[in-house]
C-alpha cells in the first residue's frame, strides 16, 4: 500500500513540477487549458517524498513538454532545441489549420499518446488527459467517422455548418420551457442534476486535419448528449457503459481503452452487474444505433426523449441502480 502511495505521489509531484518549469518560462495559461472541477487544488496536492514543497499541477502542457524533452536523447536535435519553452516556438500561419492547433510530429504524438494513457488510466477524471489520448491516437477511427458523416445527410449539414455546444450556444430559457421528456428538458436537467457544464469538453489541439478536428470536437461536445440517450449518470459506472457504447459507435482507441480498463477500480458488486448486464446492453445499442454523430441535436431539442430512442433502436438500461452501485 505505501508503495503504491509513493508511486502516485510521484506521478503528481512530478506532472506538478513539470508545469512549474512551464509557468517559469512563461508559457500562458490559456495554452495549459482551463482549470477543471476535478482537478485537485494546489493546497491538497502531495508533497515529493523527498522534498516539501507544494506544486501546482498540470495538463495538456506538460505532456506536450514531455514529449519535446526526449528528442535531445534521440538525437533528432542538437543543442538546446528541445527545451526551448513552449512560447518561443513559432509556426508559420500555414501550420496553424486551426485555432489553438499544435503540430506536432509522430514520435512527439506517440510520446503524448502514452503519456497521456497513463495519466488517464491512474485518475479517469483527468477529462485533459483523456482529450490528448484521444487525439493522438484516433486518426484512422476519425477518418472513418468523417466518411459517415459526408454520406449521411443530416451528417454532411453538420460538417458544413459546424454547429457547437456550449453554454454560450445553448438557449437556457428555451431548454427549461421545453415540454417535459423532451430532449432539450432532460439534457439540462442531466446537466443540472450531476453538475456538469459543456464548457468543460477541452479544445481540440494535436489533430493535423481541420475536418477531423471538428469531428473529434463534436464527438466531445454530444458525450453528455449520450449520458442523456443512455440514461446513465456520471459517476464511474456510468461512464464506463458509455464508454462502451461509444467504442462500439466510433472506434476510437481512446474509448476501447477506458471500457477495457476503466472496470479495475470497480467493487466486485458493480463489476459483475456491468459485465453480466450493462456491457451487453451497451455493445446490443451501440451495434444497432446509427452513427449517434449524424444527429443534429440542436434541432431536436422538442422532441420527446422516448421517440429519439426509438428512432435510434436504444432500448431502456437494464433494470439497476447504477447511480447507486458504483
Amino acid at each position: 500500500m505505501d508503495s503504491r502511495r509513493t508511486r502516485a505521489g510521484s506521478w503528481v509531484w512530478f506532472e506538478a513540477l513539470t508545469l512549474q518549469k512551464l509557468q517559469l518560462h512563461g508559457v500562458p495559461h490559456a495554452l495549459l487549458g482551463a482549470p477543471r472541477r476535478e482537478r485537485f487544488a494546489a493546497s491538497a496536492l502531495p508533497a515529493h517524498p523527498s522534498r516539501g514543497r507544494r506544486l501546482v499541477p498540470a495538463t495538456m502542457g506538460t505532456l506536450l513538454r514531455s514529449a519535446l524533452r526526449p528528442l535531445r536523447r534521440l538525437g533528432g536535435l542538437r543543442g538546446p532545441a528541445a527545451d526551448v519553452p513552449l512560447r518561443n516556438v513559432r509556426h508559420d500561419a500555414a501550420d496553424l489549420l486551426y485555432p489553438g492547433h499544435i503540430p506536432t510530429s509522430p514520435l512527439q504524438k506517440a510520446l503524448l499518446a502514452a503519456g497521456s494513457a497513463g495519466m488517464a488510466l491512474y485518475n479517469p477524471y483527468r477529462h485533459d488527459m483523456v482529450a490528448v489520448l484521444g487525439e493522438t491516437t484516433g486518426l484512422r477511427a476519425l477518418k472513418v467517422l468523417r466518411d459517415q458523416m459526408r454520406k449521411d445527410p443530416e451528417g454532411a449539414e453538420i460538417l458544413q455548418k459546424r454547429p457547437r455546444i456550449s453554454l454560450s450556444t445553448l438557449d437556457l430559457d428555451k431548454l427549461r420551457s421545453l415540454p417535459e421528456g423532451s430532449l432539450g428538458q432532460e439534457y439540462l436537467c442531466f446537466l443540472d442534476v450531476n453538475r456538469v457544464s459543456p464548457d468543460t469538453r477541452a479544445p481540440t489541439r494535436f489533430v493535423d486535419d481541420e475536418e477531423l478536428a471538428y469531428v473529434i470536437q463534436r464527438y466531445r461536445e454530444i458525450h453528455d448528449m449520450l449520458h442523456t440517450l443512455l440514461g446513465m449518470p456520471t459517476n464511474i459506472l456510468g461512464e464506463i457503459v458509455v464508454k462502451w457504447f461509444e467504442a462500439v459507435q466510433t472506434g476510437l482507441p481512446m474509448c476501447i481503452l477506458g471500457a477495457l480498463f476503466g472496470p479495475i477500480r470497480l467493487s466486485a458488486q458493480s463489476l459483475q452487474v456491468l459485465v453480466s448486464e450493462l456491457i451487453p446492453w451497451a455493445i446490443q445499442n451501440g451495434r444497432r444505433a446509427p452513427c449517434v454523430l449524424n444527429l443534429y441535436y440542436e434541432r431536436r431539442w422538442e422532441q420527446p426523449l422516448r421517440a429519439l430512442r426509438e428512432e435510434l433502436g436504444i432500448t431502456d438500461p437494464p433494470t439497476v441502480h447504477v447511480r447507486g452501485l458504483a
